[in-house]
């Protein structure tokens, strides 16, 4: 590869050569900056209290105020309003926002403290920042590539584009035939192997039939023998429990009867006490229901009483209220009348201070000129 193409495709080896790139760089980098920044102010805004004594007084109070202006602007757009107030909030904010980039790149270091020490989470604008980063290295390679030089790229990665197309179509030409040979050499040896497996199958099933038959029928033929001695012991257990049930069953009848006997007077015992008791209920809830009747007409009366009672009180508590907003009005009339003769005592004994005092320097007025008389007679 030529010298030359290899700093245009590494641009992290370029370096400007000229005064107007270095100010192209030099503007993209401080925008890289102030994008950080911006990124950076949320976070720091949202934990102001921890970062305070890091900022300084100037921008603490800055970004209060930045601050204050985002709230009033996410209040403007939430509730539409005023257009101009709304265009003038945005310009104050945008002032802000200029101001506080100004304060941070006036003192780098604590920038790249802030940058460092304060955690970010993963954001659109970290994508923006990342592709503003792309553009300035773009930006630089095409400043620094001369045509000469953007001509041996550019027939650079066409040549190579020629030879990674040739080269992928015989590596893709190469791995269908691989693929179709390790097939067929699947197929064969999965064949061969698939009628070997048959043809052991095939043997060992006859013997083992052979063998299960013949088991089996000798297996049969002991069952058989051992199930027919079963049955007939089972059949002489059966008779024996049969007739052992037969004679417990007769006793239990007989002991049934009794006890129904006895059930049955107890029942008819408990059927008349049923019946008394339902008597005596009927007679205790008619006196119930009779005593309900006049409590409940006690009830309504008191009922229709409390209603007049709550009627007065309604009227006795209107009336009520207008004597006191009387008294208030009243009230408050003294007390403007004893606040006016206030102010006039006090006017009246500024008044007599001022009088007497006018009088106390009248009389020594005079009393000065007549001893400067008395003065200016002697002399002559």
């Amino acid at each position: 590869i030529p010298l030359g193409v290899m700093k245009v495709l590494d641009p992290r080896q370029l370096k400007p050569d000229t005064t107007e790139t270095e100010r192209i760089l030099t503007v993209l980098d401080e925008t890289i900056v102030k994008l950080e920044i911006t990124r950076l102010i949320p976070r720091i805004i949202g934990s102001l209290e921890r970062y305070a004594r890091m900022l300084g007084p100037e921008i603490t109070s800055s970004l209060l105020e930045h601050q204050k202006l985002a709230m009033e602007i996410q209040h403007l757009l939430a509730s539409p309003g005023d257009e101009e107030s709304r265009r003038a909030v945005e310009q104050r904010l945008k002032c802000s926002l200029r101001n506080i980039l100004r304060l941070f790149l006036a003192n780098p270091l604590l920038y790249h403290g802030l940058k460092y020490k304060v955690r970010v989470r993963q954001s659109p604008a970290d994508v923006f920042i990342k592709a503003f980063m792309e553009f300035r290295d773009f930006t630089l390679e095409k400043l620094l590539t001369s045509p000469d030089e953007e001509k041996e790229k550019i027939q650079f990665m066409k040549d190579i584009s020629l030879r990674v197309e040739k080269n992928t179509e015989i590596i893709s030409a190469l791995q269908e035939e691989l693929a179709a040979v390790i097939q067929t050499r699947d197929e064969e040896v999965w064949k061969d192997k698939t009628i070997e497996n048959l043809k052991a199958s095939m043997e060992d099933l006859a013997k083992d039939c052979k063998a299960e038959i013949q088991h089996i029928m000798e297996e049969g033929e002991n069952q058989q023998k051992e199930d027919e001695k079963a049955s007939k012991d089972r059949c002489a257990r059966l008779k024996q429990d049969i007739q052992l049930l037969g004679a417990r069953f007769n006793e239990l009848v007989l002991e049934h009867r009794a006890s129904e006997l006895v059930l049955r007077k107890e029942k008819c015992r408990i059927e008349r006490e049923i019946q008394k008791w339902v008597q005596k209920y009927d007679i205790d809830m008619t006196e119930k229901q009779a005593t309900y009747d006049e409590l409940q007409a006690a009830y309504n009366d008191e009922k229709d009483q409390l209603s007049l009672l709550m009627e007065k009180h309604a009227l006795l508590l209107q009336e009520y209220t207008e004597i006191e907003e009387e008294h208030r009005i009243l009230k408050e009339k003294e007390e403007e009348a004893a606040r006016e003769e206030a102010r006039r005592n006090d006017a009246a004994t500024c008044i007599q201070a001022f009088w007497k005092g006018y009088l106390v320097r009248s009389i020594y007025k005079s009393k000065l000129k007549k001893g400067k008389g008395k003065g200016k007679g002697k002399g002559k």
